[in-house]
């Protein structure tokens, strides 16, 4: 508990460490650029949302050099830093208080992210029983109003 003074009135903050991950691996990304979709650039009417190459003459396909590159499974991220957040957690979604019991023993390594249809009576319980629990809450702050609105 700590205590701040600014003339008369204090202002009491209650301090809690922060849930740190047990291990914060540096993600190491094999290509950042998207993969385009062949003569994407050449016409307005071919967006360039990736399509695989099927034609028997493509040059694409055939993957000459100077050629754009396709995704393949090389590309692939590393397994111990995919689904990994910058924050070093993966997320886990949360319906209901009961969901936190699950990730309960790996506070460390999983975050718990609740679900866009939870109403706010339930979003109070499930941050804070998280916090009991010292599950990190990646949006709890979502849908609380302030104490002056109501």
């Amino acid at each position: 508990l700590q205590t701040h003074v600014f003339g008369t009135s204090q202002l009491k903050i209650i301090q809690k460490m922060a849930v740190r991950p047990l291990i914060k691996r540096r993600c190491v990304k094999k290509r950042v650029k998207k993969f385009i979709r062949h003569q994407s650039d050449r016409y307005v009417k071919v967006k360039q949302n990736w399509r695989k190459p099927k034609g028997i003459d493509n040059r694409v396909r055939r993957r000459f050099k100077g050629q754009f590159k396709m995704p393949n499974i090389g590309y692939g991220s590393n397994k111990n830093t995919k689904h990994v957040c910058p924050d070093g957690f993966k997320k886990v979604l949360i319906n209901n208080v009961r969901d936190l019991e699950i990730i309960m023993m790996q506070n460390r390594t999983f975050s718990a992210e609740i679900a866009h249809a939870v109403s706010s009576k339930k979003r109070k319980d499930i941050v804070e029983r998280a916090a009991q629990l010292s599950i990190k809450v990646t949006n709890p702050n979502a849908r609380i109003r302030s104490e002056e609105n109501e």
